[in-house]
């Protein structure tokens, strides 16, 4: 039997997280409360909600939950550029992290329009 955990996206979403958690380690202590807080919790918010869809009961349920990850998902870009403009991370580190990020965009919304074609 499969688990969410065999879903390539959720796994792609968990490095997401555990890559936010390296880059933000180095913000300054000030921020503790603020912007990496925030762009820890939308990172987390990305593979839990497809954790959370998958064990729901009906489709309509599952699509509603990765849909929230996918706005978690722009949250979480949208705080990586906040990084990047206001120099807690490098050019170099920007466009890596944000890469992935369109990545794991790109899985989301094929899975969703699959999800969305199910009988």
């Amino acid at each position: 039997m499969s688990t969410f955990r065999d879903l390539l996206v959720w796994q792609k979403g968990m490095n997401l997280v555990t890559e936010c958690y390296k880059t933000t380690k180095k913000f300054p202590k000030e921020e503790l409360f603020g912007l990496t807080s925030q762009i820890r919790r939308s990172a987390i918010s990305i593979p839990s909600n497809i954790a959370e869809g998958y064990g729901r009961n009906g489709k309509n349920d599952y699509l509603k939950f990765l849909n929230i990850s996918l706005s978690s998902l722009f949250e979480y870009q949208t705080q990586v550029e906040i990084s990047y403009n206001i120099n807690y991370i490098t050019e170099l580190e920007f466009n890596n992290i944000y890469e992935k990020s369109r990545e794991v965009e790109r899985m989301l919304v094929s899975f969703i329009d699959k999800i969305e074609k199910r009988t």
